[in-house]
């Protein structure tokens, strides 16, 4: 048999490809998650406002959400291997320099620098892994890929929070850097620059509507707790909405959008943007319910909290490669199902089984389908936004996948803050009316523990002096909230998977 035709690279040949490019994917949720569980510890060193706390948590993510579209513009325009390069060197700096922080304000605009860099390296990643595996290869290459972040993913937390409480944690900053450096040796060494078929205009206008509808609505929702007839909340909440339909608008008339409408006439890609959207809200905000209620309620240290994400990481890692060739062997529309469902059992699993007593081995459980979960439905949104991507616009449509995923991320914590906050209030005044207190007594104990909190981030357990005063059990009744919370949340998931099922068609693949 002839010969002259080169045999595609085997699997195995194209590893290191795969490990650096997911090692600079892996940055990108690694960095945020890190820094969320260990808040209280800086928040605390550097004196952080009690009220500027969850923006400094959320700041990098929301200038990702923000960013990513237009970097994926620009790394088809100037090339996605330079434009991760970038990426990867802004990222160690922002966190060199983060980790010399002398105060808030500082620590702040690293943290947006950071976020620049991150949107730099979130929105060429997965273009890169396009150009540079044979398409018939490309499910198995996202299963290897998603595994690799599987693993970092369920390590950094606990080796986070080993070196907070042993050295300090500043040198928590040195864990993306490390990160880093081994995916720019990687990719220096073996990943090449896909050809640059034409220089394209970036969207300002469309990156600017879009950037501005995602700030005014996580911070309408986050004012939303104080009220919705606040102005803060409804002046929010409309200049969002109005950037929203002027972005529909604008992208529809620029020649050469930012986010091209015409993507979203197929039904799969539709599914799939909002999967990663669904899957990116629901793991940020259960991360962020996990760090209150183990330390709120179970009075859980912080490096205990890390190790929640740790057992059967190897598990899911095997699972995901699992999913990468099911992708390949039949489409990924089963997977994705599956994913989202593995998301419905972690919150239903949290709703039916969380209490102040709930054995840690429950917590366990719960972290670990919702992670497996997501990262199952991760490997089929992959797959499937680009399969879409037509040769010089790899940037710019798998860019969508992480345009989508951070606005969830970011939207996440603040809506479980919302239903947590509103589902706590409904019981502990249930509470206070069975105890035959006033609400305005209950809510002064309430508004009491609270402040104790603020002044004291990190310290776990409400004060039991304050317990005996009023009479209220707020470990139950913040318990209850949590429950109320991922119930109603489960239902996003369910509805996405009963979307695919109805969707996504259920022919096998065709060369893609």
């Amino acid at each position: 048999m002839s010969s002259s035709a080169a045999e595609p690279p085997s699997t195995l040949a194209m590893l290191p490809i795969i490990t650096g490019l997911a090692l600079a994917f892996t940055i990108t949720a690694v960095d945020p998650l890190v820094l969320s569980l260990n808040m209280p510890r800086i928040s605390r060193a550097l004196e952080v406002p009690p009220d500027a706390v969850g923006f400094l948590g959320g700041a990098a993510t929301l200038v990702i959400a923000a960013a990513v579209l237009a970097v994926g513009s620009l790394g088809d325009a100037f090339g996605l291997r330079r434009t991760l390069v970038v990426g990867l060197v802004g990222c160690t700096v922002a966190n060199l320099l983060s980790a010399m922080a002398p105060g808030y304000p500082f620590l702040l605009a690293m943290r947006l620098l950071d976020g620049l860099a991150l949107a730099a390296v979130l929105g060429v990643s997965l273009a890169l892994l396009k150009g540079s595996v044979p398409a018939e290869q490309r499910p198995k290459a996202i299963g290897i890929f998603m595994a690799v972040e599987t693993v970092l993913c369920g390590v950094t937390p606990s080796v986070g929070g080993w070196l907070v409480d042993t050295v300090g944690w500043r040198w928590l900053f040195l864990l993306s850097p490390l990160l880093a450096l081994s995916s720019l040796a990687l990719t220096l060494r073996y990943v090449a620059e896909p050809p640059v078929l034409r220089r394209r205009q970036v969207d300002v206008a469309g990156v600017s509507l879009v950037g501005l509808a995602l700030l005014t609505l996580v911070y309408g929702i986050a004012e939303a707790e104080n009220g919705f007839s606040r102005p803060g909340t409804w002046v929010s909440l409309t200049v969002s909405a109005v950037a929203g339909v002027l972005f529909v608008v604008r992208e529809h008339r620029t020649p050469q959008p930012v986010l091209d409408p015409a993507l979203f006439r197929s039904a799969p890609f539709t599914v799939a943007a909002l999967g990663s959207l669904v899957l990116n809200f629901m793991v940020a905000g259960f991360s962020f319910a996990l760090g209150q209620f183990g330390s709120v309620v179970l009075t859980l240290p912080q490096s205990t909290i890390g190790l929640l994400y740790l057992p059967g990481t190897l598990a899911i890692a095997g699972i995901v490669v699992l999913a990468g060739n099911l992708i390949g062997r039949y489409t990924p529309r089963p997977v994705l199902i599956a994913g989202l469902l593995g998301l419905v059992a972690g919150a239903l699993l949290m709703a039916a089984t969380a209490s102040p007593t709930m054995p840690l081995w429950v917590l366990v459980l719960a972290t670990w389908t919702t992670n497996l979960g997501s990262l199952v439905a991760s490997a089929a949104v992959a797959e499937t936004i680009l399969s879409a991507a037509p040769p010089g616009k790899s940037g710019a449509v798998s860019s969508v996948q992480p345009a989508f995923g951070m606005s969830g991320y970011a939207l996440g914590p603040a809506v479980f803050v919302l239903l947590l906050n509103l589902f706590f209030q409904r019981q502990w005044l249930d509470d206070a009316q069975q105890r035959g207190l006033s609400a305005a007594e209950a809510e002064e104990a309430v508004d009491a523990t609270r402040s104790a909190m603020a002044r004291s981030p990190g310290t776990a357990g409400y004060d039991p002096n304050l317990l005996r005063q009023s009479g209220l059990d707020l470990g139950w009744d913040f318990t209850d909230g949590l429950r109320l919370t991922m119930l109603v949340v489960s239902l996003l998931p369910l509805a996405l998977a009963v979307a695919a099922w109805l969707l996504i068609p259920r022919r096998p693949r065709s060369g893609t």
